[in-house]
């Protein structure tokens, strides 16, 4: 996998952009700001169910538990002009990547990626936990924690 030596903005994706997205971001975001690493993160889905919605609150309480700040991450749904307008979009899963792939413009494929094999985590999907008991948020919030570190650590070395 090519790592990208001009990334100053990325974007992470789940279907619903209400719990791995808007923890994708939280966490990047820290992880970024603690080596001071400058880039722009964002979140996104690729559905508008919940367009406009703050994310799931159980999501927020793992989180905020951990030092992460949700604060002004809102729902939503991604769009044409997101391709050509970030650097990187991640994604929670394969199936957001291949909903993906199948709108994404050709000549802005190569950013897409799964958010944990981007990171080169030996586990490759951020799994859903909007549908299970709490422990999925924790279990997400590790796996988050661990590729944001990675993916800040690959993009400094670039």
């Amino acid at each position: 996998m090519t790592t990208h030596s001009k990334v100053q903005n990325i974007l992470v994706i789940c279907m619903g952009n209400i719990c791995r997205s808007p923890t994708m971001e939280a966490v990047l975001k820290t992880k970024a700001d603690e080596h001071s690493l400058n880039l722009e993160i964002d979140s996104a889905g690729t559905i508008n169910y919940h367009q406009g919605n703050t994310p799931d609150r159980r999501s927020v309480q793992a989180g905020e538990k951990r030092g992460y700040c949700f604060a002004n991450i809102r729902s939503r749904q991604i769009t044409q002009d997101d391709f050509a307008a970030f650097d990187l979009i991640l994604c929670a899963d394969k199936q957001n990547l291949s909903d993906l792939k199948a709108v994404c413009p050709s000549e802005h494929a190569n950013k897409l990626h799964l958010f944990l094999e981007y990171a080169d985590a030996e586990q490759q999907e951020v799994p859903d936990p909007y549908y299970g008991q709490g422990d999925g948020f924790e279990l997400v919030l590790d796996l988050v924690e661990t590729a944001s570190e990675r993916i800040v650590q690959r993009l400094l070395r670039s």
